[in-house]
């Protein structure tokens, strides 16, 4: 064999090493930067020591700061090569305290009618059985609730019958200081989001269909975000189509993680348990868990809930379980809190869609039902339209 030969067959095997090597790491590229993935578990084990499992591809972006002259959005970008997501900029959510204020004035907007009609009755010169009647049924149908209404017009007649006063403003004060009680300020609203010694703290997220759960949990990544606080995301919803994806793009929009799993229908409870082991090796604050919505009268998925709670508690307290409920359904929303409540031990009601509806009562309708009290509410479609709940502010916004 001549050298001729011996050159070419060399190139030959060359440019074949080369085309394996690139064919490798083509393949190797399936999740998104900043994305974790999980394998399926069917029983309600914790996945054993060394199965495959959640592999750190790549590190988020971290998060800018933002220049005085061009807050929010940066340059900075997330490569995403997943199909479906596009190439996400990562983002500087708004501050808490200015998003309260946005929210409580689009509330004073969707929710006055109830406060005008009854500062209206109670503003009459003669109250009489019919007012009381007319009063009764505003409250009743704001949602407030038999008893809480009840309550409510009892106060009021007491009152009006001593104090006698027919001044607009002493009449909206009056009626303020009993809707505070009612909405009950003495609550704990807190959120259990403070990363313990050794550990972060664990945030479960549960609810019905439709109800805006994998939207909530990505808003409430930016809230805490803007709280400084370092977060993951588990992606536990595997029977909606593109829940993952969803939720990562969230994530990426803040420079924040996501565990998901890249097998269709793979199991919930892996993919939570994983996601809570990446969140304690990497030393976060806080996992927050997405699951899938489930109709609260499905026993079989219902108990599939209680399992991704026990499995992710095999290494991990879950340390808040937040109950999204859509304000407009109403009573029906008491019905799928009480159901869920027993499953999984409600720690807090997330409220969306509070804009949509004139019948803020649901609030204190669900908080006297559950002794559990409402943390945070939802005004609209926008990236930052999720706050923490204040009594005060409701109330103001109701009677405003």
């Amino acid at each position: 064999m001549n050298d001729v030969t011996l050159i070419i067959l060399y190139a030959v095997i060359a440019i074949a090493v080369v085309g394996t090597v690139a064919i490798l790491l083509l393949k190797g590229r399936k999740t998104p930067p900043g994305t974790y993935t999980t394998t399926r578990d069917a029983n309600d084990q914790a996945p054993a020591a060394g199965q495959a499992g959640t592999d750190v591809l790549e590190a988020p972006p971290e998060r800018p700061v933002p220049s005085a002259e061009e807050p929010g959005a940066t340059d900075v970008e997330v490569a995403d090569d997943l199909a479906g997501l596009e190439t996400v900029a990562v983002e500087t959510p708004a501050p808490v305290q200015g998003r309260l204020a946005r929210l409580r004035a689009r509330l004073v907007k969707s929710n006055n009618a109830l406060g005008k009609g009854l500062l209206a009755l109670l503003s009459r010169d003669n109250i009489d059985e019919d007012v009381w009647d007319e009063i009764e049924e505003t409250l009743l149908m704001a949602d407030l609730g038999t008893e809480p209404t009840m309550e409510l017009v009892d106060a009021l007649r007491e009152r009006v019958k001593v104090e006698g006063s027919r001044d607009p403003e002493h009449v909206k004060a009056m009626l303020r200081e009993e809707l505070v009680k009612l909405v009950d300020p003495g609550m704990d609203r807190s959120l259990a989001v403070d990363r313990h010694p050794d550990r972060p703290a664990v945030v479960m997220v549960v609810g019905v269909n439709g109800v805006g759960k994998t939207t909530t949990v990505g808003k409430l990544a930016r809230v805490l975000v803007a709280e400084d606080k370092d977060v993951l995301l588990g992606a536990a919803d595997t029977f909606r189509a593109a829940a993952a994806e969803q939720l990562a793009t969230w994530g990426q929009r803040v420079g924040v993680p996501t565990v998901k799993s890249d097998v269709d229908g793979a199991d919930p409870a892996s993919v939570a348990f994983e996601a809570v082991k990446a969140g304690i090796d990497q030393e976060v604050d806080v996992v927050m868990v997405d699951t899938a919505g489930r109709l609260q009268n499905k026993v079989g998925l219902m108990d599939e809930l209680g399992k991704v709670k026990r499995v992710i508690e095999k290494q991990a307290t879950v340390d808040e379980v937040l109950l999204v409920l859509d304000a407009t359904t109403g009573q029906n929303g008491l019905n799928q809190a009480k159901v869920f409540s027993e499953v999984v031990n409600i720690t807090g009601i997330v409220l969306t869609k509070l804009d949509g509806t004139a019948k803020g009562g649901i609030v204190v309708a669900i908080q006297r039902s559950l002794g559990v009290p409402v943390k945070l509410i939802g005004l609209g479609e926008g990236a930052d339209d999720l706050a923490p709940f204040e009594a005060d502010g409701f109330v103001d916004a109701l009677l405003n």
